[in-house]
């Protein structure tokens, strides 16, 4: 099937699933964005502002660095035309909510990173305007502050950045350019007046980035019972999640890639790796043939992001961006905090519980010729990856207490049926991947 007919078909399911929605009514309607449209499944906006209200401190002194962050890295990530004010952060949250800021009004910062959904959709991928899916999944705005490069293959350099290019992709937002939405607000009177207070200009493209971003760099959630347990509170945590640390740093290898530390909060090495989720179903070398054919045609950021998020060169990652073939397959590494509440998982969304990616790094990943050399069976039994999960669900903000619980109880019902990652064999190394491919027998 080619590129146009898959996204095609997935439009069409996309569409059929939102037509099944309004007709069941009730609870199960799509909900409305304050012009009338639907808003792609995500919380109304304006229940969205009363629930970041409740969550977010209310502080003035916004440029002090929030609980649990060291001043000096917070610092380091705020760039110098970008200083945190209290009017810049209120023009970001203005704009993180407004449908306008997209071609049809059905679109806002907020729809693929809802604050009732852990600020992503808990989607596999991605809806834009006009019912199109990406390609990949919506990582969470918690706690992006400290992260050295933005989108899952690290195209975006900064947080203002990351915040223009979605209102000028097709497929999410879906203006032409930044001046349409700049028209698109430029004649209102509370943009105008924000917008002097915060830069002392009137509307423009570049500080709607930068305000958006201002408004995420207080989106800061590391008050949990991890961190009660990592202060000294040993009861914070149940002595299984205490199993699952020691696992963590050891057996299990997760700190490798999710180092937890004070100048390091989320748990993330900020790099890429090939860990194998896109193997089992993907010519890699057929596809950075194409990328490079295309890239050729077309460079540039724009060209990057239309192949990620609209074609199969998407699972190419953060090759699209360098070319280097040591990229082939790699993905920026997720942080670990509240990772609980933003399922399903992986940059195709394609794992639905915290079992399915434990039993994923057990095996050893899928096998590829780009693999990240750090993946290997882990020979972990069915308790230590219990243990482990329980101890990923305590990096839970408290503020999430109740999401928290529920998703735990919903994702442990789920691995007791259901367990398409599990492989004892390669997990336990009675079989090796070599051994498959000498005997014809990888999936």
């Amino acid at each position: 099937m080619t590129d146009t007919r898959r996204i095609l078909a997935r439009n069409i399911i996309a569409a059929l699933f939102a037509m099944r929605l309004m007709l069941a009514g009730g609870a199960g309607r799509a909900a409305e964005a304050p012009g009338g449209g639907p808003t792609h499944g995500a919380m109304p906006m304006d229940q969205q502002l009363t629930r970041v209200d409740a969550l977010l401190p209310h502080t003035d002194d916004v440029k002090r660095a929030p609980a649990g962050v060291d001043p000096t890295i917070f610092a380091l990530f705020v760039p110098a035309d970008n200083q945190m004010t209290p009017a810049r952060v209120a023009l970001g949250k203005k704009l993180y909510f407004d449908t306008r800021l997209s071609a049809d009004g059905t679109v806002a910062c907020a729809t693929c990173h809802d604050v009732s959904r852990g600020f992503t959709d808990q989607r596999a991928v991605s809806e834009g305007i006009r019912d199109q899916l990406g390609r990949r999944n919506a990582p969470t705005t918690m706690n992006t502050f400290v992260l050295q490069s933005l989108f899952l293959d690290g195209r975006a350099p900064t947080l203002e950045a990351q915040a223009k290019l979605p209102i000028v992709t097709p497929i999410e937002m879906g203006q032409p350019n930044g001046d349409a939405v700049t028209k698109a607000i430029a004649n209102d009177p509370d943009y105008q007046r924000m917008f002097q207070d915060a830069y002392g200009r009137l509307p423009n493209y570049d500080d709607i980035g930068r305000a958006i971003a201002a408004f995420e760099r207080t989106f800061v959630f590391l008050d949990s019972p991890f961190d009660q347990f990592l202060a000294g509170q040993n009861d914070a945590i149940s002595e299984q999640a205490q199993q699952g640390w020691v696992l963590y740093n050891g057996k299990a290898r997760c700190m490798s890639c999710h180092p937890l530390n004070r100048s390091n909060p989320i748990g993330s090495d900020n790099r890429f790796h090939n860990v194998g989720v896109s193997a089992r179903h993907q010519d890699f070398e057929k596809l950075a043939r194409q990328a490079l054919a295309e890239l050729q045609k077309q460079g540039g950021l724009e060209a990057v992001n239309s192949l990620a998020l609209s074609t199969d060169l998407s699972e190419l990652g953060r090759f699209l961006v360098t070319k280097n073939r040591s990229d082939i397959g790699g993905f920026r590494t997720l942080q670990v905090r509240n990772v609980g509440i933003t399922a399903p998982y992986m940059h195709d969304g394609s794992m639905q519980t915290l079992w399915d990616v434990m039993d994923h790094y057990n095996k050893g990943g899928e096998a590829n010729p780009y693999l990240d050399g750090g993946i290997e069976p882990l020979a972990l039994s069915e308790d230590e990856i219990n243990a482990v999960v329980a101890l990923l669900f305590t990096m839970t903000d408290q503020r999430f207490a109740d999401q928290n619980r529920a998703a735990f109880e919903k994702q442990r019902a789920t691995a007791q049926t259901q367990r398409p990652f599990r492989d004892e064999a390669l997990a336990m190394r009675r079989t090796l991947p070599f051994e498959q491919r000498v005997l014809g027998q990888q999936k």
